[in-house]
Parts: C-alpha cells; structure tokens; sequence
C-alpha cells in the first residue's frame, strides 16, 4: 500500500465509514534521523481520526526512540508495527516480513513501543515465509505476551505477495487461540460482500481492506449496508466521482506543496503531485469507457492540466 494510502486517499476512506486507518509506511531510521521528508509522511489531518503511525524497522530500540517522538504530537490513535512487508529490500534488512523470522525481536520491538509512549500498539503481519512455512501462531502468541493491543494478519505468506488464495482458516485459528486479543483479518478482499463474509465465518473482531479500497474508497460504506443488511447504496455517478477525483488530487497537491524540501526537489510540487497521482487514477478509471486510453497516456501525467485531461477522456468535458 505504500504511494497509496496518503493523507487525502485516507480522508476520503474515513469519510465513506472506514473504522480506522494508517499512514503509509515509515521509517523509525528516518524519524530518529529526524529526516524532513520521512515525518513528512506522518502529515494528518484531524477528519482521518482515528488513525495509526505505522512503522517499520528493525531495531527495538530505535522503535521506542521514534515512538517516544510521535507520541506527544497528540495527532495519533496508536502506533502500529509493520511485520509483513513482503518487498526483497525491506525482508533482508530483517524489518517488514523479516521479523517473523525473529518473534522475540518483534516481542521486544512491542515492549520498547509501549514503554515508551502511551498509545495502543498493534502489529500486522502475514501467515509465514512460505505456504509451508507457517509461523502466524509464534508470532501471534510473542506479540499478545509483549502487550500487543491488536494483531492484523494479510493471509498469505510473505513469498505470495498479494497474488494467490488467502488461508482465512489461519486467521480464524488464531483468533480461536488468542480470543483476548483482537485480530484483524486482511487479504483477498475484492468487494463488500466479499469482506463481509471473511468477518462473519473468520470470527475475527475486525476485518481490513487494502488494495481493494484504492479507486473504490467508498467500498467501506458498501460494507456497512451489507453488514447491516442493507442493499448496496449505488456507486457514484459520472459528475460525483469526478468531484472525488477532483478532490482527491487537489489534497495531493496541497501535501506536496507543503513538504520542507520543496524548493530544493529537483520539480514543482505539481508535477510530483500528478506523478504520484498516476497509480490512483488509473484505478479511479479501471471498467470505465477511456480507461485503455488513459492507460497509454499514463506516463505523460505529469502536471495538473494533465489530469485534467485524464478526466475528459473518462468523463467528457466539464
């Protein structure tokens, strides 16, 4: 999810009835380096609330330093460890899904956190290394004994990424296990029904949707009227989900032109802004008539009036 949950997608997901969310993924190395452009990504707003710093690294330590720095910000609702990061760079390092291979490690990271700020501490993790190699049930057991207020568990393995099926058994096995602590389940959500039927025959307190809220923010609203029995209210029409998208770049906009080293990066802020706003808008365009257009003309997105044309190939002019 990291270059997709940033502080506007964040906002719009909270305002379509998502229960909590998470900054993108930062350094603790960056933070305790006080880094401009890592505490950078830990810019919040208060409408996002309630929302988690999430971390990740792989020294306990320098985690409780970084904890000990957030904290009396006052901006966050707890801090959450990342343990499942599945990209090779992040593995080696021994951070991300390569503190699975450590759980007293992780253990340690928990208590350093908790010793060093008051927030609630959470951990999100995958079920192992490999699809043979599960090890969800020491880790769980290490970070609910380290004082772990939550677990997240994404239901494949860390050699799976995010393709292949999702073993919700083993996510419904360690709730049955840990029934103190709450569990979060996550991976191979595609719609609302879909994740609802996860919740409800998984047992877990909670269920979390990645990628399949990146261009379908509204996917959480649709969840709460299936999980209320509701029908599903309709998706937006044409002028509203252009106002979204509208919206959506112009917070983009609005960030980078707030980041410290904008003078000294090498473009504007608004050609940073519609290069990062790319991968959005290719998935706010994904069934629509003009999305394999858009998709050939991608990599020329880079300024706002670009966009902006970007939205006349899916919407027509207006």
């Amino acid at each position: 999810m990291a270059g997709y949950t940033d502080l506007p997608f964040r906002r719009l997901c909270r305002r379509f009835g998502a229960g909590a969310v998470y900054t993108e993924l930062v350094s603790v190395d960056g933070l305790v380096r006080r880094s401009p452009a890592t505490w950078h990504l830990l810019a919040t707003s208060p409408e996002e609330r309630p929302v988690f710093a999430h971390l990740y690294g792989a020294d306990p330590e320098v985690f409780g330093a970084a904890a000990a720095m957030i904290a009396p910000l006052g901006r966050f609702d707890g801090i959450d460890v990342n343990a499942g990061c599945p990209m090779p760079k992040v593995v080696r390092r021994g951070a991300g899904a390569g503190l699975m291979q450590d759980p007293e490690r992780l253990a340690a990271i928990v208590r350093a956190i908790r010793a060093a700020a008051p927030l609630p501490v959470s951990v999100k993790t995958r079920i192992g290394p490999t699809a043979d190699q599960v090890w969800i049930f020491e880790t769980a057991a290490a970070v609910e004994a380290a004082g772990a207020a939550a677990l997240a568990i994404h239901a494949r393995s860390t050699a799976a990424r995010h393709s292949g099926p999702a073993a919700w058994d083993l996510i419904a096995e360690v709730k049955r296990r840990h029934p103190r602590l709450v569990v979060i389940g996550n991976g191979g959500v595609g719609n609302a029904q879909h994740a609802i039927e996860r919740l409800q025959t998984s047992g877990v307190d909670a269920g979390m949707i990645g990628r399949g809220a990146i261009g379908r923010p509204w996917i959480f609203r649709d969840a709460a009227a299936v999980l209320a029995g509701a029908p599903l209210p309709p998706p937006p029409g044409p002028g509203e989900l252009r106002a979204l998208i509208r919206e959506h770049f112009a917070g983009l906009l609005e960030l980078e032109r707030a980041h410290p080293l904008a003078r000294r990066r090498r473009h504007p802020p608004e050609h940073i802004a519609a290069c990062r706003f790319r991968a959005h808008l290719l998935r706010y365009a994904a069934g629509r008539p003009g999305a394999a257009e858009l998709r050939r003309r991608l990599n020329s997105v880079r300024s706002p009036e670009a966009v902006e044309e970007g939205l006349a190939l899916l919407f027509g002019p207006g």
